[in-house]
């Protein structure tokens, strides 16, 4: 097997540990949305406004700085992401008021904003045989990492709104600190000034496969989205286990089950895994939906795990089958057209079912999210049925 340069190995681990650690902080503060809402006297439609600024955020970074990368170089963004990093952890550090939770999550989802796609390119830029691999697991990790840790150091831990956001700015330092050592993977190509004009852009040869693959990779967000806003409050509501654990497991093993599938599924062609994935998606939010009015906990996680295993899979897959069909000098900016379609559908529906909960209970209005879900997911089986995906002509 060839082996990779040594200064590629360096940046590929680098890549990975940076595109990981973001969504780790963005996944911190789900613990404590119930504690800073008892601490501050927040209600309900300031909690649901600082879960959604953190998105909002991001798709402003993506929309401007999504692309930057492709002129300027990847370690210029990097050092961006993570100066911006650090400050909104700093924010969360002292925040004492839902004020400061939302400038925190605004500054959060900027720096992430800068740096999925700066991660995302140089990932591939210096491994291209295993970047769409690596690419497709470092959010779910994240994501699970960042949750599952601010759950256990809340419920054992001192200082439970701080000791989160430490550790994670020790380690922001500490990436900041090493990026000197790493090689730039991206040469400098004019016209930066310009690349800020906000733009999406989707190369032409991979927009007719992106519109296929986009209702099922909406369904997905939308479903990860609801996990790491409402679902802690769902399993408490549905089965009257109010134990933090509990909550936390059910969001983690999303996840946890989503990276599992990435390596389950990586020997099938991507289609065929796209149509797996699909399936399983939408097996797995049926039995939770049978779980939620069971009031069992025990299929909520059969039905979560079943359903992260379809996540991971859509995920990865449709990375796999887009992100190819762009040119080096376009995987920025395609990563970042991406990843906003991603996070609308991460953000916006999770707000909407937050605001609908108080007027039709928790309960129905996830069975009514599950039944979206469903929906997308069916749209996507029928526009990709028969299609060669990942081979559009040029």
């Amino acid at each position: 097997m060839t082996q990779l340069p040594s200064a590629s190995k360096r940046m590929t681990t680098y890549g990975f540990i940076g595109a990981v650690l973001l969504p780790a902080t963005s996944g911190a503060p789900t613990p404590l949305y119930h504690l800073y809402q008892e601490l501050y006297q927040l209600s309900a439609a300031t909690i649901t406004l600082i879960f959604g600024s953190y998105a909002f955020a991001l798709l402003a970074a993506l929309l401007t700085f999504g692309s930057l990368s492709d002129h300027l170089g990847r370690r210029p963004l990097i050092l961006l992401a993570l100066i911006l990093n650090s400050l909104a952890l700093a924010i969360f550090i002292f925040a004492d008021s839902g004020s400061a939770l939302i400038a925190g999550r605004v500054v959060q989802g900027f720096a992430a904003g800068v740096a999925f796609p700066t991660f995302g390119a140089a990932i591939l830029d210096s491994d291209t045989r295993h970047g769409p691999l690596l690419n497709s697991m470092t959010a779910f990790i994240g994501l699970m990492l960042g949750s599952l840790a601010g759950f256990l150091l809340v419920t054992y831990a001192p200082y439970p709104t701080q000791l989160i956001y430490v550790v994670l700015l020790v380690v922001t330092i500490a990436g900041i600190a090493t990026l000197p050592l790493m090689p730039e993977t991206a040469t400098r190509r004019p016209a930066a000034w310009a690349a800020l004009k906000p733009n999406v852009h989707v190369p032409r040869r991979a927009r007719a496969d992106l519109l296929r693959v986009s209702p099922v990779n909406i369904a997905c967000w939308s479903l990860g989205g609801f996990y790491l806003s409402l679902m802690p409050s769902l399993v408490a509501t549905v089965t009257g286990i109010h134990s933090p654990f509990i909550g936390a497991a059910v969001v983690a093993t999303l996840m946890l089950s989503a990276t599992a599938s990435v390596f389950a599924f990586r020997g099938l062609p991507p289609t065929q895994a796209l149509f797996a994935g699909t399936s399983g998606l939408m097996a797995g939010v049926v039995v939770t939906m049978f779980g939620i009015e069971q009031q069992s906990v025990t299929l909520l996680f059969l039905g979560t795990a079943i359903a992260g295993l379809g996540f991971g899979s859509v995920f990865s897959n449709v990375l796999k089958i887009v992100l190819p069909l762009a040119q080096l000098h376009e995987r920025a900016g395609l990563f970042a057209a991406f990843l906003i379609e991603s996070y609308i559908a991460f953000s916006v529906p999770a707000i909407m079912a937050g605001l609908a909960a108080p007027v039709f209970g928790l309960p129905m209005t996830a069975h009514a999210y599950g039944t979206a879900v469903l929906v997308l997911a069916i749209v996507s089986i029928l526009a990709t049925r028969g299609k060669s995906l990942g081979h559009s002509a040029p």
